[in-house]
């Protein structure tokens, strides 16, 4: 049977879906990353969002649409949209032919099984159970893969579903993990993407401590791996053996994606954030200084209940300051069943949308003065490939994530190996955008 998956929403969603992939082709089934003219199709959705569930609701649609058209057979639901909304899901899909949640992700070729049989499985299994270590095909990359080291969330921020929806934070073991970035490094990956949910819980539930530090340090020591890069860390968690590691290291690259949501303390307060806007200064401070070239990632929320104009203007003057160099900002969404779905003051939406404006007029200026400093210097880069649409090789710098952040564009070039590393002088910055030339060998 041929099977086509689609991955939408986060990084932690594509690691699930890549598990599922390997399950499909350990039971025999052809593999394909599009939906028509498969047999089925598999649909891992994001449901964090009102935006990402309409995401969801929209690509359903689609492939239901493919479905009517014969150019599809059968459709199953999985992930985070599906295990949120697991009592109506029937109702919001009513031509799925079946339905996986995040507690059941290893039982997808059960699953396909079932709907070949004629039924209209329902496998939801549970949120709260250790991590089941399967294999997984990797669909993002040749040379750079994400790591998940722990599923779940604990912090219980008052605007988020996720612990309702992928449970208690649960760390894989620190054995399992590497034996998988060993195997990954195998593969030809020299990019390692560490994710979970809080990557700096990492290890309280199982060993009684943090132990992310030990954990990079043993991951530090795979050969083949060139970059770790870490993303989701807490703020309140990081300590100074992980900056001083951090610092230290040659391959954990100095990128660090630090979530703060807000700066207002009222308001981290109301959202259940642990810490003060005093203390994220004083750590984003320290950080600058003891992690020379640090590039910083953030996320922000504008437009939550009871933000005041000086709780909004106490945020701009934050990031005029501080000049985060990346930052996705997000208008407050309501979702049902999360704490602040109940909250007083909500923020009109109007004002929600002019505040988002204004953050993202003040984040490009900052990424754009980022890019103009990057003219003249000299940068090692890792080839992504050929970008046909620009004529060009692209790469990226240890200062851009993949598929969030931008791109470096290298010109009069011809034989670049994707997945090779090149030492390149940056020549112009276009629209958040860098251009360079290659060096001398």
């Amino acid at each position: 049977m041929k099977i086509g998956f689609i991955s939408l929403g986060c990084p932690k969603n594509q690691v699930n879906c890549e598990q599922m992939l390997w399950q499909a082709h350990a039971a025999g089934h052809e593999i394909a990353l599009e939906a028509e003219d498969c047999d089925l199709a598999v649909v891992n959705t994001c449901g964090f969002l009102q935006e990402a569930k309409q995401e969801a609701l929209d690509e359903i649609e689609r492939l239901c649409t493919l479905k009517r058209e014969g150019r599809l057979g059968r459709v199953i639901v999985a992930g985070c949209m599906a295990q949120r909304y697991r009592e109506e899901i029937e109702t919001l899909c009513p031509e799925a032919d079946g339905f996986v949640g995040t507690g059941g992700y290893e039982s997808i070729a059960q699953v396909i099984a079932e709907t070949e049989a004629g039924k209209r499985p329902h496998h939801f299994g549970d949120i709260d159970a250790a991590v089941p270590e399967t294999d997984r095909v990797v669909a993002t990359s040749d040379h750079w893969a994400y790591l998940r080291i722990a599923e779940g969330c604990d912090n219980r921020c008052s605007y988020c579903m996720i612990p309702s929806i992928r449970g208690k934070f649960r760390s894989r073991p620190m054995e399992a993990i590497l034996e998988e970035a060993r195997s990954l490094a195998e593969c030809g990956m020299k990019e390692l993407i560490i994710v979970a949910q809080d990557i700096t819980r990492y290890g309280l539930d199982l060993y009684g401590r943090r132990r992310l530090a030990d954990l990079l340090q043993e991951l530090c020591q795979v050969e083949g791996i060139a970059w770790i890069r870490l993303h989701y860390l807490y703020p309140d968690e990081i300590d100074d053996a992980l900056i001083a590691l951090i610092a230290k290291e040659e391959k954990i690259v100095k990128y660090l994606d630090l979530p703060i949501q807000h700066i207002s303390t009222k308001i981290l307060k109301a959202m259940n954030r642990r810490g003060t806007g005093e203390d994220i200064r004083a750590l984003l401070t320290k950080l600058r200084r003891e992690i020379p070239g640090l590039v910083l990632r953030t996320s922000l929320i504008c437009g939550f209940p009871g933000e005041t104009e000086e709780d909004f203007e106490e945020l701009c003057v934050f990031l005029r300051e501080y000049r985060l160099e990346r930052a996705g900002i997000f208008p407050f969404s309501l979702e049902e069943g999360s704490a602040a779905y109940t909250f007083p003051d909500p923020v009109e939406d109007e004002v929600k949308r002019r505040r988002l404006e204004l953050l993202t007029e003040i984040q490009l200026d900052v990424v754009d003065a980022y890019c103009a400093a990057q003219v003249g210097k000299s940068v090692l880069l890792l080839c992504e490939g050929f970008e046909p649409e620009s004529g060009r090789y692209v790469g990226r710098s240890y200062a851009e994530s993949p598929d969030i952040d931008g791109c470096i564009y290298i010109e009069g070039e011809e034989d670049l190996i994707p997945g090779e590393f090149y030492r390149v002088r940056v020549t112009e910055a276009v629209d958040g955008e860098l251009i360079a030339i290659r060096e001398e060998a």
